[in-house]
């Protein structure tokens, strides 16, 4: 389960540097599909700095987190930080839907990412909660 939460953090590292690029870009954007699914409005808008950090900048290093505690089979801590970043991506969800009114298709695939590890984490936490349980009764 490690390697799967590994790879889908380095996807979603990915994915966020790729935002990251047109938050810094000033052309023509590749995921400017029509007047609803806008990468560029969305990455230049108010709401795309947290005290002047890029919020793309935070979605690498929380999936990089993400991955690291992965790695290292922190699976609670995994848990929460997945449950943590899954919180503040619908946050910006609610932003893109209600007060920007555009979608950014680099930001639903990380949504869907970190959606993907927050349930693979509840699975893997759950999962050995219920052996340890099992190795506690046979003994």
């Amino acid at each position: 389960m490690r390697y799967v939460l590994l790879a889908l953090a380095l996807a979603g590292a990915v994915v966020s540097t790729l935002a990251l690029k047109i938050h810094y870009d000033t052309g023509t954007e590749p995921c400017s599909i029509n007047e609803h699914w806008d990468c560029g409005i969305v990455n230049h808008s108010r709401f795309s700095l947290i005290d002047r950090v890029p919020v793309a900048a935070v979605g690498i290093v929380g999936y990089l987190v993400l991955g690291g505690l992965a790695f290292a089979r922190w699976r609670f801590v995994n848990l929460l930080t997945a449950l943590a970043g899954f919180l503040f991506a619908f946050r910006l969800s609610m932003i893109e839907q209600y007060a920007l009114e555009v979608w950014c298709l680099y930001c639903a695939i990380s949504q869907t990412i970190i959606a993907v590890i927050l349930l693979l984490s509840i699975a893997w936490v759950a999962a050995d909660y219920f052996a340890l349980k099992r190795a506690a009764s046979r003994a």
